[in-house]
């Protein structure tokens, strides 16, 4: 019995072999036509990539377009930081080389004043408040400051001490409308023509050369510099030029409009400059 069974299972793997066998090479003949059930499941199949292809597809396109739009605007902000820095540097360029001209400027003018014993010296507070009137520099009376002396810049004269401290002063700007600042002024021409800077035309921006006689002819251009009466101010330190000239109501003076020379809103470095009357009063010079 035993020997029975065994048999049999025997003939049923054969079996089963050969079916293997004989679907094998059906399945692998090219020439046939597919079953109905290898239809179904062939276009199952299909339909199945079709449905699910597209939007794998769609998301995994996504996730990359998420991924390089990230990469993007990582890059955009590292350009973004590059260009605020090139910006910031080329600021800084540019006012390093207008401070180094400015420097030269004044080197030369203080070449120029060398017998007016040239102090140098930096702006270190304006008040907004009083813009057009006054400016503290960092030198007073330890570097041999005085009232009254005048102060430049690389362009021209923008006014004189009006205060001093021990290491600081007050420099009162040409501006400035109090009445008492007044300055011996003259066109240059053959014959000099003289006359006192009193006021300022804030619309015009313009200074007021007051008392010019009324036969005096002044025109448009001349240039208008310290007289160096009274012995307050050097000779022939600049001051402006002259865009107009006006006649008083009684047509007994002229008034000239004075453009000047320096910017009174844009001052950062000066020169103070001495006088006789400031060498006389400390007893230098003699």
């Amino acid at each position: 019995m035993p020997q029975f069974f065994y048999n049999k299972r025997l003939m049923i793997i054969l079996a089963t072999i050969i079916l293997f066998v004989v679907l094998l090479g059906y399945s692998l003949n090219s020439n046939r036509k597919l079953s109905f059930p290898e239809k179904f499941v062939k276009d199952t199949v299909s339909l199945t990539e079709k449905i699910f292809n597209k939007p794998a597809q769609y998301i995994a396109g996504l996730f990359d377009n998420m991924s390089d739009l990230q990469n993007t605007y990582k890059e955009n902000k590292q350009l973004k930081a590059k260009l605020d820095r090139y910006v910031e540097l080329s600021v800084k360029e540019k006012a390093y080389e207008k401070e180094n001209k400015d420097l030269r400027d004044l080197l030369n003018i203080k070449n120029s004043i060398q017998a007016y014993n040239p102090i140098e010296a930096t702006v270190i507070v304006r008040d907004p408040d009083n813009w057009q009137q006054i400016v503290t520099i960092d030198k007073g009376e330890s570097s041999g400051i005085q009232a009254d002396m005048a102060v430049i810049t690389s362009k021209g004269l923008i006014g004189k001490v009006k205060h001093v401290s021990k290491f600081t002063s007050t420099v009162q700007l040409l501006s400035a409308s109090d009445r008492t600042n007044r300055i011996s002024a003259k066109i240059q021409q053959s014959k000099d023509i003289y006359g006192l800077i009193e006021g300022y035309d804030v619309e015009n921006q313009t200074l007021l050369l007051k008392r010019i006689p009324s036969n005096a002819k002044v025109t448009k251009g001349q240039v208008v510099v310290t007289s160096g009466l009274g012995g307050v101010f050097p000779d022939g330190l600049p001051i402006g030029t002259v865009t107009k000239v006006e006649r008083d109501e009684y047509g007994l003076t002229q008034t000239a409009y004075v453009k000047p020379l320096a910017d009174f809103d844009d001052i950062n470095h000066v020169i103070v400059a001495k006088s006789t009357i400031h060498d006389l009063k400390t007893g230098e010079g003699k």
